[in-house]
């Protein structure tokens, strides 16, 4: 027995729930961040293992397993959250629930980890991540109907489902568990809970519920193999009017928050685009537009939290002035946003070629729709930044400028973004792969995909 035959997977998903309960014992919110930054980046170095494991052809388990799909999206929800703690200062600590932050991690990486042959484990890690949220607006006294409606609706669509899958009616099933997908993605006109959210939650328990993009997952995993086409076709409808809707909704915007909803729920509505099309090429574009989202849009947000962490709630109907005070953050906001939507060499440009080819190559008109939708939060992004960091000076008697945290944990992101568009061609081939595997449980013509056999990271 190796190293790589521990079940890595479970201990990945452990980590951040004995985490929550000690980090609840302790009082002191200094020391509590810094024992939720050590269960966080543990978790983190252990996510990498199973993939490791995969590799090696280890087999998984029946409850906890990955395989290509899932196995570099458990690695980066774990780097999300890791940097977001990273990232908080300490004088933001004792406002942030680090036992909720590492309950909700721990939620999310089961929903990652959770087996492919086991779906009601999958729908139960599901549910149980829409409940930090919740107890944190309702600890704050902050409304909670708007969020509590939307996701008891994905709730009883998602439970409604899987039981009728479950009983042989896989064609209802499925039309139920794409509603669910919708109203968890923020579809039209499912979608005033994504503002709302961001509204009232503390930016960082916002971003980490909605940056893995946990729809799309549902939708892959359960959805998509045994979804009608009629029903495919009507939800890659829905998702193109909501990301065109939403990206213009994201030009106007004058407050930074709901800016970076509209402009968030607009790329997870082009992830799903991909998904409708089921075509090799759309598929291996919407991965990876979806993993890029995940690191641009996470960095972006982590950037947005660090300056309003310094200037208080952030209006974009003025000019800040906030470049001089903190360059690093102004470069990293921009860099940040404009690889979401595919600037050339970062990640989003590899996403946007290939999900954009593949639209075309299956209706034209999608691909037209993508590129207006992509254009406008291209002029969201770059009005957001001018009206943040142009403009006269703003002149502060206390320094203001990054933190070597804040600043490890923007270049993290922004390294990633690089990265991955400079060299992009592992990804693609391992997305292709995972694409592959997809179309193949959906019983259509995909070529053979290498590496994705099932393993929880040991037995």
């Amino acid at each position: 027995m190796t190293l790589l035959h521990l079940p890595w997977a479970e201990i990945c998903v452990a980590l951040p729930l004995v985490g929550a309960a000690v980090v609840g014992l302790v009082r002191d919110p200094v020391v509590a961040g810094r024992w939720t930054l050590g269960f966080s980046a543990t978790a983190f170095a252990c996510s990498f293992l199973p993939w490791l494991a995969l590799a090696d052809g280890v087999p998984g388990g029946a409850f906890f397993a990955v395989d290509g799909l899932s196995a570099p999206f458990l690695s980066l929800v774990a780097l999300l959250h890791m940097l977001v703690v990273l990232a908080t200062p300490r004088v933001k600590l004792n406002r942030m629930s680090l036992g909720g932050h590492l309950m909700a991690e721990g939620f999310r990486l089961g929903t990652f980890a959770a087996a492919p042959g086991a779906p009601g484990l999958l729908v139960l890690f599901l549910v149980l991540g829409t409940l930090p949220p919740f107890f944190e607006l309702r600890g704050r006294d902050l409304p909670t109907r708007v969020y509590t409606v939307h996701m008891g609706l994905f709730v009883a669509l998602l439970a409604a489902g899987w039981l009728a899958v479950g009983v042989g009616l896989p064609g209802t099933g499925s039309v139920l568990l794409l509603l669910a997908v919708l109203v968890r993605s923020g579809a039209v006109p499912a979608h005033l809970w994504i503002a709302d959210l961001f509204e009232n939650a503390t930016f960082g328990t916002a971003l980490l519920f909605v940056a893995p993009l946990a729809g799309v997952y549902t939708a892959l995993r359960l959805a998509l193999p045994i979804a009608p086409e009629w029903a495919l076709q009507w939800i890659g409808a829905v998702s193109l009017a909501t990301a065109v809707y939403a990206a213009a909704m994201a030009t106007v915007q004058s407050d930074a928050r709901r800016f970076f909803s509209y402009l968030f729920l607009s790329h997870a509505s082009l992830v799903l685009i991909g998904l409708e099309l089921h075509t090799v090429i759309s598929l291996t574009g919407a991965l990876f537009l979806w993993a890029s989202v995940a690191i641009s849009l996470g960095g972006l947000g982590i950037t947005l939290r660090a300056v309003e962490a310094r200037h208080g709630r952030l209006r974009l109907d003025g000019y800040g002035g906030l470049y001089d005070e903190s360059p690093t953050l102004a470069v990293g906001f921009l860099l940040t946003g404009l690889g979401s939507v595919g600037f050339p060499g970062t990640l989003g440009f590899v996403a946007a070629e290939l999900l954009v080819d593949g639209a075309i190559e299956a209706n034209p008109l999608v691909g037209v729709g993508l590129a207006v939708a992509a254009g406008l939060n291209g002029i969201a992004i770059v009005r957001a930044y001018l009206a943040l960091f142009t403009g006269a000076r703003h002149a502060s008697p206390v320094p203001m400028g990054i933190t070597p945290r804040e600043r490890f944990a923007v270049l993290t992101l922004a390294a990633i973004l690089l990265g991955g568009g400079l060299v992009p061609q592992p990804g693609v081939t391992s997305f292709r792969s995972a694409a592959g595997a997809v179309l193949q449980s959906r019983g259509g013509d995909a070529p053979p995909a290498h590496g994705h056999a099932h393993t929880r990271g040991g037995e």
